[in-house]
């Protein structure tokens, strides 16, 4: 049995209550604990099933829009729309309606993609469709130190579900007006979900910078890419070809953000003086 229920469901549904046996030296003791739920979410598109990804069940029409935008599934938000969204025993269904231009090259492309929550490429069925052509983003306004460390200690201090579970994700876009933060108990789904609030704010990706509480691997920088986002800052280590992929799309690189120092991988011109 499914009912459709609203993406404005409780954030509760991202917890669930569990019991833990605490053991410390030779103690042991029953204890309440909250764990980040991990859920299959499909995709489908004008009926079509393309994806099923291990997801936290929040932000869903924010993860819905941002995911079809960073896989280019549509060009821009007016060409999606969300319609339903379907919760059962199984998992949750996201159905969304897009031109039939776009839903015809998806059928020519598309790849019955499996994702798990700590992988952006699982399930890819030739290498051919691994790696994807990386668009240039726009130039982005340069960014100092200062900021890169506040808003880092800002997202330290923004992420409710991790607060209370200790597992999840978080990706938060820095601007004028503070910080837009997102979770998810995958890196990737996380990022999604902050690409669609930026686009749902209304918010210009080069007037900003993103800031991860992962490695920096290759399908969030060009999910970057695909925002349109020209500065990405990680807390953690960079791959090789998350190095190549931000050469190539314009992109400034930064890992292992932490405390008062980073490094820098690509185009460091605009890390400006504090």
């Amino acid at each position: 049995m499914s009912d459709s229920i609203p993406d404005s469901a409780q954030a509760d549904d991202a917890l669930a209550p569990v019991r833990a046996l605490r053991v410390q030296a030779q103690a042991r003791s029953s204890r309440d604990d909250a764990v980040v739920v991990e859920a299959p979410v499909a995709l489908l598109y004008n009926g079509l099933s393309f994806a099923v990804m291990m997801a936290t069940p929040c932000n869903l029409e924010d993860f819905a829009l941002g995911f079809a935008l960073s896989e280019g599934i549509v060009d821009a938000a007016n060409e999606f729309r969300l319609v339903d969204v379907v919760r059962s025993d199984a998992g949750i269904s996201l159905h969304a309606a897009i031109p039939q231009a776009r839903y015809d090259a998806l059928a020519r492309r598309r790849r019955g993609l499996e994702g798990r929550s700590g992988c952006g490429l699982c399930g890819v069925e030739a290498l051919q469709d691994a790696l994807r052509a990386v668009p240039r983003v726009p130039e982005p306004q340069a960014v100092s130190l200062r900021q890169i460390q506040a808003a880092l200690q800002a997202l330290s201090t923004q992420q409710p579900l991790n607060a209370r579970s200790g597992g999840v994700h978080a990706a938060g876009f820095a601007h004028d007006g503070g910080l837009l933060v997102r979770e998810d108990v995958g890196r990737h789904n996380a990022l999604d979900k902050l690409i669609g609030a930026l686009v749902n704010a209304g918010s210009d990706p080069a007037h900003g910078f993103l800031v991860i509480t992962s490695r920096a691997s290759y399908e969030i920088v060009h999910k970057a890419a695909m925002a349109g986002i020209g500065i990405v800052v990680a807390i953690s280590a960079p791959t090789d070809l998350a190095i190549r992929t931000a050469e190539a799309a314009g992109i400034t690189l930064a890992a292992f953000a932490r405390g008062d120092a980073l490094n820098l991988y690509a185009h460091p011109q605009r890390l400006a003086s504090p």
